[in-house]
């Protein structure tokens, strides 16, 4: 099922013979071993051999190995250089901090600083709401983690989670001209997190947390959305339920079914699965069976933290036992966040007809999308490379951007309703297929859309 992909792309420097078949011989060498050729680019030609720029994806750094291997074993060819071109993206960081007022002589000087700055702080200190309007506080948010659920490379710090914070503040800027600054925190005490986020809020008008294990994910946003007057906002749970009400709502457009009459099949009730589940809940579904690794959650079954309580009490109606497998039988929709291959194409044609299946575990989703589509109706994984990619890019710069526009001081399921229903606007009738649930990620209607409607819900809940 995988492919190549640019997350492994490669630049391989060669020095070959010149002759009428070298560039046809290398090329051929870089296929054979199953790279996928992105670009050749002549650097240096000599009269009896000549240089060459190599790129090409890649399956993992083994494969990216082979493909090196190969050219470097072919008859007079040799391996100069290779470039990884994901790290060279990231040599010193992808963000950066740049001026926005001209610096040019000592009156620029003295307005911008000493001694004119301090007329704006004393007027801040005066009314400190004037923060938002004469300071950086109006359009920044932090991303703030401790590292502790970094993607599905699980617990591996606050320094190597930094590349992904400062990737989520590139997306940030480019989707919804944010601008969001990396927060990684050396410390995984959940009082400690809450302590130091209300410490640092005074800079930000909005918290995005992000990659914070569960179940602590959960006492850490519902304390600090308590305790602080600016939106927190923790993006594994709520922008991934954000895009997937909001893909599903287009599926059963698709299939032609309401959601009202849906059994919806949940595995997967960590933070993503548990902040899904809640948002369904708000739209009425006809029932929602959740399962983990000890099968499906119901009342019964012991053992419950306080997340599996609350989900046990509001979903299952008919207070089913047994396993993911058994959960299936029946169910109009499937939707996980959990663990790859669990299931195979027999147990979705146990669904119902017209079947939805999201598969979103990442990088290698519950069943393979190949497999689902054999009996499902509509198929959306967490990948690049099918169709129908549900992503948190869809929803969180958007949802920000309203906020922040609204200079709202929390945020509430009325506003993730919104953010869901314009996402789903935006693939209108004219667009709307099997294949195209959700718009891209690179639609520049999105953001704006998702913006507005956040905006626009986040006035009403001041009213």
């Amino acid at each position: 099922m995988p492919v190549p992909g640019p997350g492994y792309s490669i630049t391989v420097r060669v020095e070959a013979p010149a002759s009428s078949t070298a560039a046809g011989d290398l090329t051929t060498a870089v296929g054979r071993v199953g790279g996928v050729l992105t670009a050749f680019d002549v650097v240096e030609s000599h009269p009896d051999s000549i240089v060459v720029d190599i790129s090409a994806n890649a399956l993992s750094e083994n494969h990216a190995q082979d493909i090196t291997q190969t050219l470097d074993s072919m008859p007079g060819v040799r391996v100069r250089k290779v470039s990884d071109r994901t790290f060279l993206i990231h040599l010193g960081g992808k963000i950066e901090v740049s001026p926005k007022v001209a610096l040019r002589n000592r009156d620029d000087l003295s307005r911008a600083y000493t001694p004119g700055v301090a007329r704006v702080c004393q007027a801040i200190a005066a009314n400190p709401e004037d923060a938002r309007r004469l300071t950086i506080k109006r359009n920044t948010v932090a991303v703030l983690t401790d590292g502790s659920a970094v993607l599905g490379l699980g617990n591996i710090g606050p320094a190597a989670a930094l590349p992904v914070m400062e990737g989520k503040a590139a997306l940030f800027k480019k989707f919804a001209d944010v601008d969001a600054w990396p927060v990684c925190l050396d410390t995984q005490d959940t009082e400690e997190i809450i302590m130091i986020a209300k410490a640092l809020a005074p800079v930000y008008a909005g918290i995005n947390l992000e990659d914070i294990a569960a179940p602590r994910c959960f006492e850490i946003e519902k304390r600090l959305r308590e305790q602080l007057d600016i939106p927190v906002f923790h993006d594994d749970q709520h922008g991934t339920a954000i895009v997937v009400v909001a893909a599903l709502r287009n599926a059963l457009r698709v299939v032609g079914k309401n959601i009202e009459d849906c059994k919806i099949v949940v595995s997967g009730v960590g933070a993503a699965g548990s902040a899904i589940i809640r948002l369904l809940l708000r739209k009425g579904p006809g029932d929602i069976v959740a399962a983990d690794i000890d099968g499906i959650v119901h009342s019964a079954r012991g053992n419950l933290d306080d997340n599996l309580t609350w989900i046990a009490e509001h979903t299952n109606k008919e207070q089913q036992a047994g396993t993911l497998h058994e959960a299936l039988v029946g169910a109009d929709v499937f939707i996980g966040v959990s663990a790859p291959n669990l299931f195979g194409a027999e147990q979705v044609e146990t669904m119902k007809s017209d079947a939805v299946v999201f598969a979103l575990a990442n990088p290698d989703p519950e069943i393979d999308p190949l497999e689902a589509g054999k009996h499902a109706a509509v198929v959306a994984t967490g990948r690049s490379d099918f169709p129908n990619q549900i992503n948190n890019v869809l929803a969180f710069p958007g949802v920000f951007r309203g906020l922040l526009d609204a200079q709202a001081h929390h945020i509430d399921d009325s506003m993730l309703l919104a953010a869901a229903d314009a996402i789903a606007d935006v693939v209108d009738n004219g667009k709307l297929n099997a294949s195209y649930i959700v718009p891209s990620v690179f639609d520049s209607a999105v953001a704006p859309a998702v913006a507005d409607a956040v905006k626009k819900a986040a006035k009403a809940a001041k009213q």
